[in-house]
């Protein structure tokens, strides 16, 4: 008889189109093992308006956490980039797996005839997204466009696009791709147009420290690349104090045994950002994206940040 595990998720397409891949990547791995998915409704997923409470960090995280604890689950499904930096001392990240695309995708609608890039937008075009980190960025690039606030899942916020609402979203490429709809990205957003989100296109499994096992199984899911890339971003996160509620981003790049990491700190507004860039061995992705981080911050991120 197969030993069972129960895989944890959130209910949303999305994050249920993730845990089936995952499920299957950990089952093909063992097949000795029955692997489960349970849906866990989060904060983030019962708010009416779950941007409002963003400031709480882990809102789409922290009952997966629970679940966890309480042994209701064994492994957590996570959008890595939804996920703090700092996790309880009783659970631990056993898996990165490989990333998806990181890059932000501009999205325009149907029949559109624009260049399909930020510069080719006419001016007074409307923009949706709720993301601080994109508006910033947006704003930095283009002050005489338009950003409009985006709510709903994927479906509906093609859909309002579609309707004509918008003249362009942006919307991670990640995501769209794992929903077979990679049709409606019109062009990759260049990292130096746009810097992502720290650990964008990153799935993480969570298990509790104490569950050898679980731990095994998920250990064989894990992608060493994204897994240094993701240290070193997820540092540069933890050395500023952000989350995903403040207009921080990172990305880096894995080539051979190097690492290069860069960071950005923006004024929501857009009217300052601070960019640099740091790179060094891969094995010590986390010291050095620690280090990006206190170097934003030496030259002025805290203040653009309490901003």
């Amino acid at each position: 008889m197969k030993r069972r595990l129960v895989i944890g998720s959130r209910g949303s397409k999305l994050a249920l189109a993730q845990a089936n891949t995952i499920r299957d990547q950990l089952s093909a791995a063992n097949p000795e093992v029955r692997i489960d998915i349970e849906i866990i409704k989060t904060t983030g997923d019962v708010k009416t308006d779950p941007l409002s409470v963003i400031g709480g960090k882990g809102v789409f995280t922290k009952e997966l956490e629970e679940a966890l604890l309480d042994r209701r689950i064994d492994i957590a499904v996570h959008s890595l980039k939804d996920l703090p930096t700092v996790i309880p001392n009783e659970l631990q990240l056993s898996a990165i797996c490989e990333r998806e695309d990181p890059h932000d995708a501009l999205v325009l609608g149907a029949g559109a005839t624009a260049n399909a890039s930020i510069p080719g937008l006419k001016s007074g075009a409307v923009i949706g997204t709720s993301s601080p980190r994109r508006k910033a960025q947006l704003r930095y690039l283009r002050q005489d466009v338009v950003i409009k606030e985006l709510r709903g899942n994927i479906d509906t916020r093609l859909r309002k696009l579609d309707e004509g609402e918008y003249d362009a979203l942006v919307l991670a490429a990640a995501g769209l791709r794992r929903l077979s709809l990679a049709h409606r990205i019109s062009s990759l957003i260049s990292t130096d147009q746009m810097l992502p989100a720290v650990s964008q296109g990153a799935i993480g499994l969570e298990t509790r420290d104490d569950d050898g096992f679980a731990k095994d199984v998920a250990a064989k899911a894990d992608h060493l690349t994204t897994r240094f890339a993701c240290t070193a971003e997820r540092a540069f996160l933890r050395a500023l104090g952000g989350g995903c509620q403040l207009p921080i981003a990172g990305h880096a790049v894995v080539s051979g045994n190097q690492i290069g990491i860069e960071g950005l700190v923006a004024d929501p507004e857009g009217k300052a950002l601070i960019r640099e860039r740091l790179s060094g061995a891969s094995v010590e992705a986390e010291l050095i994206g620690a280090e990006l981080g206190r170097r934003l911050l030496e030259r002025g991120a805290r203040s653009l940040l309490s901003a």
